[in-house]
């Protein structure tokens, strides 16, 4: 519901703010209008997203300020003007009233009124951008009362002029003075794109969620600002946004079937907060069981009174967010069905420390010249991957590297913190562990620069650990420990890599450990330049020196791909959903960041089925 909000809520907002160009012409003339001006308007809108709040956001406070004033002063106007007397619908007796009167048809006429909070709830979708104190703050003193001036100056104008010929013009222009009418359609056009840009950004903050959860297939997921976290931008949601707005006021052409899908949207979503609200009283507050049913009790009757009224208007439009719901219910259950059954298939294959110990120093294979960087989303284990190449392959590099890119909910992560670097089994295995990490604003550099600074990483925690740290560790792979080490530009005191002459002169002040050529093959001369009066004992220098010699020989980048299938025997529901949805899924989703960087010619793909 809160997709087909974030879809409605731009639709229904845009439409209903051109509807005031019908004052000027007839009602033949402006069905061929207001259309086409609200698609255009919605493009742009969509259009915009890619440079981001921050750019543009400097105009939001003045339009919503203007038009919170303006739609006072109208309010205000028509009170005094038409019925002073209206401040008394406040009351709810008036509410009791009218619904002991009308019965049926007053209840069915509140799925009809639910466009007047439609518009208001779209501030909360701000959580992201603003502190919850100043939402409060804006909502009780400035906002709401806007809104009840504003509704109240039009109640007491229909009191006056209930008997018009045609109820198609009642709404919000018709009580606007005719001399300001221009201006104010121009308000409230920018009004309209304002409180849009709260859901369309609501609704990305949502999607990356769901993605860190698991929930949702990866996306590409841009930050436009540096400061905050929540400022973000996803192509693929915008796009999607953009066409499903257009495809819902193309096809209704309507604010009254547009207005009936988005009032069971918001509503479905608030009685839903109120349903897990009371869970927050209870397993969160540790409040009473007591005062989360009262709570559920009040609140959740009121709105279920007007869900019911709603869902009168399911063949009316109403019926879009529900189909919307559905979509992206069963996308979001196949992909999380699908991750958790990937999660455990890799947790339960897991290479233990032990069967890496049986195969001895060579790993049971032809150590061959070079690096091997293999990455994983494991912190922690050997992936399976790992022993389907063993298993299948003859030889594998001499020095071997797990590597893990997370990303962390910071900007910026210092250079001096950028790599946590551990030794996996023995010293004589050289099988390291290594975590990037990244902020969310960090540029990743490309592939020569990652590789120095990841072998200088290595490099460095080899000659700072500590020879009692490796005792004990081959029996348990809890024992596995992981060092902080910056990149080779962050480390001023650590060891560096050069790999020509002319970089090298550049740091005469620093004494030179040993220098790797090949008088057969011209290949990459590798040097590290290790501190003045470096402490490093005898098996660290053979151990820097067969990492030098493995750094010049190459480095090849080994990635991942999983292929899931259903066990011989599985039901057909569930072949459906993980050889047909799943893999639909992965093969047009986002792919890690990472393999965007590394160097085509130097990567190979392991592929590896999983039967779930």
């Amino acid at each position: 519901m809160v997709i087909g909000d974030g879809v409605l809520t731009p639709a229904i907002s845009v439409f209903s703010a051109v509807s005031g160009l019908e004052l000027s012409m007839s009602k033949e003339q402006h069905q061929y209008v207001e259309v086409p001006v609200a698609c255009i308007i919605l493009v742009f809108l969509f259009y915009l997203q890619h440079y981001g709040t921050h750019r543009v956001g400097f105009l939001f406070a003045p339009v919503v300020i203007t038009w919170l004033l303006c739609i006072s002063a109208i309010g205000l106007y028509n009170i005094f003007h038409w019925n002073p007397q209206v401040y008394q619908a406040l009351s709810p007796y008036y509410m009791y009233k009218f619904l002991k009167k009308t019965q049926r048809g007053g209840w069915m006429s509140l799925g009809g009124i639910l466009l007047c909070i439609t518009g208001s709830e779209a501030m909360f979708a701000d959580l992201g951008h603003f502190s919850q104190l100043s939402i409060k703050i804006a909502f009780t003193f400035v906002v709401y009362p806007s809104l009840i001036l504003a509704y109240m100056g039009q109640a007491a104008y229909l009191s006056k002029h209930h008997n018009i010929e045609s109820d198609y013009r009642i709404g919000f222009y018709v009580s606007v003075p005719e001399k300001i009418r221009w201006p104010v359609l121009a308000i409230a056009i920018l009004a309209a794109v304002v409180g849009s840009q709260a859901i369309i950004t609501g609704t990305f903050s949502i999607i990356k969620q769901c993605s860190a959860l698991g929930c949702f297939p990866r996306v590409k997921i841009v930050h436009t600002s540096s400061k905050i976290h929540g400022q973000i931008y996803i192509p693929e949601i915008n796009w999607t946004l953009m066409l499903l707005c257009l495809a819902v006021t193309v096809g209704f052409r309507d604010t009254k079937h547009i207005s009936n899908a988005s009032g069971l949207a918001v509503i479905t979503v608030m009685l839903v907060t109120t349903c897990l609200m009371s869970l927050v009283i209870i397993l969160c507050w540790h409040k009473s069981v007591f005062l989360a049913i009262c709570f559920i009790f009040f609140f959740g009757s009121i709105e279920a009174l007007y869900f019911s009224a709603s869902l009168i208007k399911f063949l009316d439009g109403a019926w879009v967010p529900v189909a919307l719901s559905f979509i992206f219910l069963i996308i979001m259950y196949i992909w999380h069905h699908g991750t958790l059954k990937k999660y455990e298939f890799d947790v339960q294959n897991k290479v233990s420390i032990n069967w890496l110990l049986s195969l001895g120093p060579n790993l049971g294979i032809v150590r061959v010249p070079g690096i091997g960087l293999i990455h994983t989303e494991l912190v922690s284990g050997i992936p399976a991957i790992f022993s389907h190449f063993v298993t299948n392959l003859p030889a594998f590099h001499q020095v071997l590297v797990f590597l893990c890119i997370k990303s962390v909910p910071v900007p910026h992560v210092r250079p001096e913190e950028r790599f946590l670097v551990g030794r996996i089994g023995p010293e004589e295995y050289r099988l390291y562990r290594c975590i990037a990490r990244y902020g969310y604003r960090d540029i990743h550099k490309d592939d020569v620069e990652f590789e120095k600074d990841l072998v200088c990483s290595i490099a460095e925690f080899i000659r700072s650990e500590r020879p009692e740290c490796n005792v004990g560790r081959e029996d348990s792979e809890d024992n596995e420990k992981m060092a902080v080490v910056g990149t080779a530009a962050s480390n001023f005191e650590g060891i560096k890599i050069c790999e020509d002459d002319a970089e090298c002169s550049e740091m005469a002040s620093i004494s030179e450990l040993k220098e790797i050529t090949s008088p057969e093959i011209p290949r990459k001369r590798v040097r590290f330049l290790l501190p003045e009066s470096p402490q490093i004992n005898t098996s660290a220098r053979e151990e820097l020196q067969e990492l030098m010699e493995a750094r010049e020989a190459g480095m090849a980048f080994i990635m991942g791909h999983c292929y899931m299938r259903a066990k011989r025997g599985s039901s057909l529901m569930k072949r459906v959903v993980i050889d047909i949805g799943y893999d639909f899924l992965r093969r047009n989703s986002r792919g890690p960041t990472f393999a965007l960087t590394i160097p085509h010619a130097s990567t190979l793909e392991v592929g590896m089925i999983y039967h779930v």
